[in-house]
Formats: structure tokens, sequence, C-alpha cells
């Protein structure tokens, strides 16, 4: 089985990446996040052309969640289980026993903002929503952009960024107690200890790919027994490289299902 998560940033934008994309590697799964279209508008009809399945929420301009799949989903559902719910964050679709929990985590701007303070408790509503559904026994993937790079290796220059909302000891803590619920890191299982490997690469920092200026934000993770049966997890630069690109990258996992 193969999963692919990518911050598209505006889907209608991206699809000359991502359609190509799907036709040469055929994943089983593609999590998108920032899809920036309301569900009226989601150009779903060119994910239908190659086969594939789709479930969304958005809205226009603005975040925007959906996951792309061969097989038809038995159960979708978007949102946290309070208030606000954030419908357009977090969809999680179930698949013949395995589900997928496909994440836009707020980003939170500066740390001394509402909109920090805001991202350090959606970490805790998502535990406490995990805790409600599911079972670290399940067969579960966890994924998407998570604004947060978890270690010093996963940034360009650890000790400037230090405090940045995505890259500071609260959002780590936040983020880890999310990740000890019961998840595995598939690229650090993968790649441990390996710095240089980025998922995100910012338009306003000049030759930010070719000087390997990048951050790594977007994850996916599993319960430990699916993570286990995982032959590989990578970063597809490339998608990067394209033309007119996301300021993502495609990250992807094979993973043997039992």
């Amino acid at each position: 089985m193969k999963i692919a998560t990518y911050n598209v940033n505006s889907i209608r934008s991206r699809l000359h990446i991502v359609l190509p994309w799907l036709e040469k590697n055929r994943p089983d799964y593609f999590c998108m996040q920032e899809t920036k279209v309301d569900d009226s508008s989601f150009p779903a009809d060119h994910f239908a052309g190659l086969g594939y399945h789709v479930v969304f929420k958005g809205e226009k301009q603005y975040k925007g969640v959906a996951i792309a799949s061969l097989a038809r989903p038995q159960k979708v559902a978007c949102g946290l289980d309070d208030e606000p719910a954030d419908h357009d964050r977090l969809i999680a679709a179930t698949y013949n026993g395995l589900t997928i929990i496909n994440t836009y985590v707020p980003q939170g701007q500066e740390t001394a903002s509402p909109q920090y303070a805001y991202k350090l408790a959606w970490f805790g509503r998502l535990k406490k929503y995990l805790q409600n559904h599911f079972s670290p026994g399940n067969q579960l993937i966890w994924c998407g952009d998570f604004n947060v790079a978890p270690q010093s290796i996963d940034v360009h220059d650890p000790k400037r960024l230090l405090g940045h909302v995505c890259f500071n000891p609260d959002v780590w803590q936040a983020y880890e107690d999310v990740k000890s619920w019961g998840f595995v890191d598939i690229f650090r299982k993968h790649h441990p200890g390996e710095a240089g490997h980025y998922t995100f690469f910012d338009y306003r920092v000049r030759g930010s790919v070719s000087r390997g200026l990048g951050w790594r934000v977007d994850h996916l993770l599993a319960t430990e027994k699916l993570a286990a049966s995982s032959r590989s997890c990578l970063i597809d630069l490339a998608s990067r490289m394209e033309e007119k690109p996301s300021d993502h990258v495609i990250l992807y996992a094979e993973i043997a299902l039992k």
C-alpha cells in the first residue's frame, strides 16, 4: 500500500503537479491540505478521471483537506469533537479496517498571539478525539501538514529558528503528547538521525531548495504495528521543483498491510 501527503497550497493551482503524479505513482491514498476551495468547486472530476474517489472539506481561499483513494471509503468524518470543530482542518476516512486521519494543523502566526495558544490547544483536542474514537491497536495513519518541525535536524538553522511557532519547546511537547498516544513517525523510522530532509521551502527565501533551506513539517505517522510493516518513506523533492509549485513537497510511504 502506498500513501502520500501533500500540502497543495490551492488544489486548483496544483492540478498540473498532482494529476501526473497520481497517474505515474498510483498511490492507494493521496492526502491533501490547504486545498483552498469550497466544496461546490472542488475539482473532483479530475480525480475520477484517473479512477480515484475523493472526499473533501474546505472553503474558498483558506484551509481545506481532502483524501483521494483508489478504494471507496466506508466511513468519512470531518472535524474535532468539540467546538470549533474545524471541519476543514481534519478529515478521517476508513477503508477496509484502515483509518486515515488527514490534518492541517493551525500554523500559529506568532508565539504571543491567540492563534498560537489555539494551535497548542488544538493538539490537545486532537488527542482527546483519538481517545474517543480509536485505540492504539487500530490500523491508523495520521498525516498531513502539522506545522511542527520536531527535532533540530528537521530545520536548516536550528539556532536561529528556535522560538518560531513551528519550532520551540511548547509546540514540541504538544506534538509529542499526541504522538505518545501510540504513533510512530514513519519517516524517522527509515531515516533515523539524518539531517537535511525537508518538506517545506519558503517561497520568500531565494533559492531555498537549491540551498537546502527547508523545514520538515509534513508527516506520516502510523500506529505501531502498521509502522512496523512500513517498507519506506520518501520525500519527492522534484514536486517542489515543478513549474508553479506548492511551497511543500510530496511525502509518501509504502506499507505492507496485513
